[in-house]
């Protein structure tokens, strides 16, 4: 039976947040298993490696040498794919694996272990754990830039120089707000060079781009962050696409010769559905819509990044509630298994639509589609793979993450 106050709950919160001021990001686990040893529990974080298939434990200062969890087969993948609390069917302790956020971005999993008795159903109780593990979840993504010890748990120390500049330079990789949900990923995670993408939240507006720059390389990676700090830059200036466009054309021709790059840019007005936008030679945007891909958005095009090219209007789309875009790369399509068979675009639409009929929410819809990219070509990538879900609708992005 339960027994939790709100002056226990409060004094745990407080604890987690004084051990955390002045923690360096290695000793946080050990402020964690503090804080929640006040009320009696006992917790081990897990995070999610960047390829988002194991549950990798933090060290916590206890001697013990938890197992990995795999993302796909354990009760720990299925509060992590679910993102819900998932009970552990072991009888001798209450146990719950609790989904670790930042706001909705999932980080992993907090397993935590109740004394004998507890109750997992009591409400008061629930509500605890989700504060706990939202306070959590903040405070490893506050403490990540001033340490090395989640990004090695994450990596396990295996990226490229590419990948480092390119992983340095991306925001967080799911974001949801009352109007919209948007979620990217890109593959192979430790390897990644010329993709990149990016987003906004500002006065109403989602601004949204995805860039695949030439080559596959750390030469490609350069050129993409180029091209995505002179997106930042114009976007910040307040400029409108086709003159951001042109500042990114600028910025490629005065790095040098081939300094080329494909890319999508647009705007979400998140009161009307009224997207806009500016296609410099990339892959055109798919329009999802009641569950199957309608159309692709093949307006707005102009020479791709690099080239003193026309100035092009940007093309508008008017989106229905509950619509989603999808931004991609080739990598996604033209990855070839052994038979040199591409995985293409009617498998790119496939599986897009039975995420949609499953109602899978837009993260795991995202770590699903890569997967299933990476398995057609064995595992290994000949060319970056990345995708961007954009989904306009209030009462959809509630559904789509956690509460």
């Amino acid at each position: 039976m339960n027994d939790l106050s709100d002056h226990e709950a409060l004094a745990q919160l407080t604890s987690l947040l004084d051990g955390a001021h002045f923690a360096s990001p290695d000793l946080i686990p050990a402020v964690v298993s503090a804080a929640a040893a006040m009320l009696g529990w006992t917790v081990r974080l897990y995070l999610i490696d960047y390829e988002q298939r194991i549950l990798v434990p933090l060290p916590n200062d206890d001697g013990a040498v938890p197992q990995r969890e795999d993302v796909e087969a354990t009760l720990a993948g299925r509060a992590f794919r679910s993102v819900e609390p998932v009970e552990s069917e072991a009888t001798d302790e209450p146990r719950l694996w609790v989904p670790l956020l930042d706001g909705v971005e999932r980080l992993g999993v907090i397993d935590v272990r109740f004394p004998f008795g507890t109750e997992l159903g009591d409400s008061r109780l629930r509500d605890q754990i989700r504060w706990f593990a939202h306070l959590v979840g903040h405070l490893i993504a506050a403490k990540s830039p001033y340490g090395d010890s989640f990004h090695k748990a994450r990596s396990g120390g295996q990226r490229s120089v590419a990948s480092e500049l390119v992983w340095s330079l991306l925001p967080p990789l799911t974001m949801a707000c009352h109007e919209v949900v948007i979620s990217g990923l890109l593959e192979p995670a430790e390897q990644v060079a010329g993709d990149v993408f990016d987003y906004a939240m500002q006065d109403g507006v989602a601004h949204v781009a995805m860039f695949d720059a030439t080559g596959h390389d750390l030469h490609s990676s350069v050129i993409g962050s180029l091209a995505l700090a002179a997106y930042r830059n114009g976007r910040r200036r307040s400029s409108d696409l086709s003159s951001i466009a042109s500042r990114i054309d600028a910025t490629l021709i005065d790095f040098g010769a081939d300094t080329y790059a494909t890319g999508v840019m647009g705007e979400l007005d998140l009161a009307t559905g009224v997207f806009r936008y500016v296609n410099a030679g990339h892959l055109s945007p798919l329009l999802l819509r009641a569950g199957k891909v309608v159309r692709s958005l093949d307006d707005g095009r102009r020479i791709i990044l690099g080239f003193p090219g026309r100035v092009v209007e940007p093309a508008e789309e008017h989106l229905e509630p509950g619509d989603v875009l999808v931004l991609y790369t080739d990598g996604i399509v033209e990855a070839r298994d052994a038979s040199r068979t591409f995985f293409g675009f009617d498998r790119f639409v496939d599986v897009l639509e039975h995420s949609a009929a499953e109602q899978q929410r837009a993260p795991e819809m995202l770590r699903r589609i890569v997967h299933r990219v990476l398995a057609h070509q064995g595992g290994q990538l000949q060319d970056d793979a990345s995708v961007l879900v954009v989904e306009w609708n209030a009462e959809r992005a509630h559904q789509l993450t956690a509460d």
